[in-house]
């Protein structure tokens, strides 16, 4: 999100890239909005990527871009002419990426969609285009919508109901988009919390039972169904679904993510995009434990004027433990009053357990009941007298 990286420098972008790296993440789509000064924050992104194997494209934020006249068109052209040739632009099958956030109703001055925007961004353009956006028009659109080469199923990153996550949602968009490219969501949660007088967004989707894992893992499995995965997001704080750190250029999103660090799944997503790249899960060479939870119930009654968030009855009070282990043994976890144990074989596993007010501490033991790792993550803590509604998520992994 370049409207969350006003303060940033090439370093800070440099800092990111390697970050991202080494989670396995190969580029950013680079959602880029109305704002002057974002020319020259995705400048400095891919002077930053320079020389390295990172790759960047554009995904234009058509809820804050003008697309009603011709003139509108000019800064989408602008960006692209200036990064087609660059050397960390992403490319895929001989093809420039372009993505967008919506634009479903963008016609440029051109009078239909189809002919907007290949105006917009394909007859100008210095090499042959491969526009896949994030259409919120309904796939029943598609087969009349020629200048889409593809489809970001942006919505399939979470349940859009109480039920847990599934290939459903991509299996309609793939149906509907036909031989046409196809890029798959996967994020490990959603909150958002402004008010009326903001960007009047009070809602969650469910990101219970280990999320972010399982929507790895059917992404994995039907990998030969997609073109891209794309994470949702690196850094969007006002909806809660940033893996990377937690940066300067928050959008009024403090109450709900200061303290609530989620890198943890920068560090969980190296395995499955080492998976997603080869179609072989990697061996695991190193015991990890990865806890994630919400701060308090979803059933409390806060005094909170912007209210409790839409869907809240969707999520469940559990503490989630994903264990990496190299080989079998087992789990003791707890938290407040409650605590379980569990057997653990090699690979990944996933616990669950019901959340009691109080911090959590989880003891990994080899088959021989000796202790090989204990993890009590500090600032985490689930608490019974919270001052507002926060359905974000604490995420922490052990060193």
């Amino acid at each position: 999100m370049v409207g969350n990286a006003y303060s940033y420098i090439q370093s800070t972008w440099s800092t990111n890239i390697a970050a991202a790296m080494s989670g396995g993440i190969d580029g950013f789509a680079l959602n880029v909005g109305a704002d002057s000064w974002a020319l020259s924050r995705v400048s400095d992104a891919y002077a930053a990527a320079a020389g390295t194997s990172f790759k960047l494209f554009l995904s234009f934020d058509m809820t804050s871009l003008p697309c009603a006249s011709p003139g509108d068109a000019t800064v989408l052209r602008q960006y692209i002419s200036t990064y087609a040739n660059h050397p960390n632009q992403l490319y895929y099958q001989g093809k420039l990426i372009v993505s967008s956030f919506s634009g479903q109703d963008c016609t440029f001055g051109q009078g239909d969609i189809n002919s907007g925007w290949n105006y917009a961004i394909k007859t100008t353009a210095p090499q042959p285009v491969a526009f896949i956006p994030s259409f919120f028009s309904g796939t029943s659109s598609f087969a009349s919508t020629p200048v889409m080469d593809g489809e970001f199923n942006w919505n399939g990153g979470w349940p859009m109901s109480d039920s847990d996550i599934d290939f459903s949602s991509d299996q309609t968009f793939i149906s509907a988009i036909g031989g046409r490219y196809r890029i798959a969501a996967v994020s490990p949660v959603f909150f958002t919390h402004y008010g009326v007088n903001t960007y009047n967004k009070n809602w969650i989707y469910r990101s219970d039972d280990w999320l972010y894992n399982t929507r790895w893992e059917l992404l994995i499995e039907k990998r030969a169904q997609i073109d891209m995965v794309e994470i949702i997001t690196w850094n969007d704080y006002g909806e809660s679904h940033y893996i990377g750190p937690i940066g300067a250029d928050q959008p009024n999103s403090q109450a709900w993510v200061n303290g609530f660090d989620h890198q943890g799944w920068n560090i969980m997503t190296k395995y499955y995009a080492d998976a997603w790249r080869t179609g072989v899960y990697p061996t695991i060479t190193k015991n990890r434990i990865f806890l994630s939870s919400r701060p308090h119930s979803r059933d409390l009654t806060i005094n909170d004027p912007i209210g409790k968030p839409s869907n809240w009855q969707w999520t469940d009070d559990y503490l989630y433990a994903v264990v990496f282990a190299t080989g079998p043994g087992s789990l003791r976890l707890s938290i407040g009053s409650s605590s379980s144990t569990t057997d653990i074989n090699a690979g990944v596993n996933k616990i669950k357990l019901a959340l009691s007010p109080g911090s959590p501490t989880a003891v990994l033991f080899d088959s021989g009941g000796n202790t090989i790792l204990t993890f009590s993550p500090s600032g985490f803590t689930y608490i019974t007298n919270p001052s507002a509604y926060n359905f974000n998520y604490y995420m922490a992994a052990s060193p």
